[in-house]
């Protein structure tokens, strides 16, 4: 968070929660591979620095986190409705934005989104209308939660910074909830040495649809002084992710010192004018260090080999070890992550087929998940009625359709409903079906299904005529 929009908080009344930036930036450190000083840079015995490798673990887990979170399909309804919500978050770009909010939420434990309008005309009574309905996605470092009621975000404060005609700019966002019950939101503008542009400060009177929507990791946030942040998995991960990158550097030190080695006898040596040994550019390439005169060759003093050790057994059970607890203190058990007998590594997702019960995390988060994407949905139809002129139902139920082609082959489990709809005489489950194979509402496969059953028995009293 800019220092100038913490300043602007204060004088606001408000409080900085400096202690869930330090936690979320320590996270975030390890997700984007960044040097941590003191665990990364290091001195040998002599004194000589070097640095450690980084093998970049906590962004792999995650990845595979993210993975098991995709969305397919997003129905907030029928016809102009659904169709506009979509063509609001395609343009917006949201399957890659949640994506990315997928990650950093695993990471930092909350990422948001709020609303806005660009290009919006400003009536005389202080009014809006029109203007081009744009999603602003926000990662934890940039969120300052401002009320929160059983765990639940009220108001909130999102900053950003860019660049306008070649410097800095950051623009801070407030939303608030009066007394009326109605959200305003509120803009304020700073240049690239803090001040606030007061001339394009903005204050827009809202409803009663909370105009953004938080993700925040499922798990239960344990960490002191963290109210309306979800729980980043990787603070909890960052002693296992220390012990994997000492593991890979022990590997890394074993492998980079595995060339052989050619210790030759001087004896097998011309010398120069100086009486330095003298060899060919070839006897270079091979012999790497002059011994000293021992004369007996029974002793293999004129040539010798060293071929320096690499230890990868007792490396791969410390890697082993190491993984172990990481894929514990990461929340799925002792084997997320682990080397098989082949020498190959299982990953999340084959964990998950083989433990349905860490299914239940998984459902948790996708719970968090929906109801992010339903926020979203309802405040851009919301948006579209009181300034674009719409009328959608803002209460229609928003139906998400996650990608299970990792846990489960969905083919197989829609072809087992189809066969059972076919084989019963039951409504209810060539319903289940439709809305499955179709992401269907209940309402639209009940309609369907409803039209179907009158339509064969229209047609059944036709022929009963005949």
């Amino acid at each position: 968070m800019e220092q100038c929009v913490k300043n602007f908080l204060q004088k606001k009344g408000y409080t900085v929660n400096d202690k869930a930036m330090t936690v979320i930036q320590a996270c975030d450190d390890w997700y984007s591979n960044r040097v941590i000083e003191d665990f990364h840079k290091r001195k040998t015995l002599n004194a000589i620095p070097y640095e450690l490798s980084r093998l970049n673990f906590g962004k792999r887990c995650c990845s595979d986190d993210a993975n098991l979170c995709e969305v397919l399909e997003i129905n907030a309804g029928d016809g102009e409705q659904g169709n506009f919500v979509n063509e609001v978050l395609n343009k917006s770009e949201f399957n890659t934005q949640y994506r990315k909010q997928l990650e950093k939420t695993s990471a930092d434990g909350t990422t948001a989104c709020y609303i806005r309008l660009d290009n919006a005309t400003f009536m005389d009574n202080n009014s809006v209308k029109g203007g081009t309905i744009k999603l602003n996605y926000v990662e934890a470092d940039a969120f300052m939660p401002l009320t929160v009621e059983n765990d639940i975000v009220i108001e909130a404060a999102f900053s950003g910074s860019g660049l306008s005609k070649g410097k800095k700019q950051t623009t801070l966002v407030l939303f608030t909830l009066g007394d009326n019950g109605l959200y305003t939101a509120e803009t304020h503008v700073f240049d690239d040495k803090g001040n606030e542009l007061t001339d394009q400060e903005t204050i827009v009177q809202l409803g009663d649809v909370k105009p953004f929507a938080v993700m925040r990791n499922a798990e239960v946030n344990n960490l002191d002084d963290m109210t309306g942040y979800g729980l980043p998995k990787l603070w909890d991960a960052i002693p296992a992710l220390k012990v994997v990158d000492l593991c890979y550097n022990v590997l890394f030190s074993d492998l980079d010192k595995a060339e052989k080695i050619i210790l030759v006898n001087e004896l097998l040596c011309e010398f120069d004018e100086n009486g330095q040994p003298k060899m060919t550019p070839e006897q270079k390439k091979l012999f790497v260090l002059i011994g000293e005169k021992l004369p007996d060759p029974q002793e293999k003093a004129l040539i010798q080999e060293y071929n320096p050790e690499i230890r990868i057994e007792p490396v791969t059970k410390s890697f082993e070890l190491a993984l172990s607890l990481l894929s514990m203190s990461f929340g799925y058990g002792t084997k997320k992550y682990s080397f098989e007998n082949n020498g190959q590594m299982a990953t999340a997702t084959e964990f998950v087929l083989s433990r349905q019960d860490a299914m239940q995390e998984l459902n948790r988060q996708r719970q968090e998940a929906t109801a992010y994407i339903q926020d979203i949905c309802r405040a851009v139809m919301w948006f579209a009625n009181t300034f674009q002129g719409k009328s959608f139902n803002v209460e229609q139920e928003i139906k998400v359709d996650f990608d299970d082609s990792l846990i489960t082959d969905k083919d197989a489990e829609l072809e087992r409903l189809r066969n059972d709809a076919l084989s019963f005489d039951v409504p209810e489950i060539l319903e289940w079906y439709l809305a499955e194979a179709y992401n269907l509402t209940p309402e639209e496969a009940k309609k369907l299904v409803e039209a179907k059953v009158e339509k064969e028995e229209q047609d059944t009293g036709g022929e009963d005529e005949d």
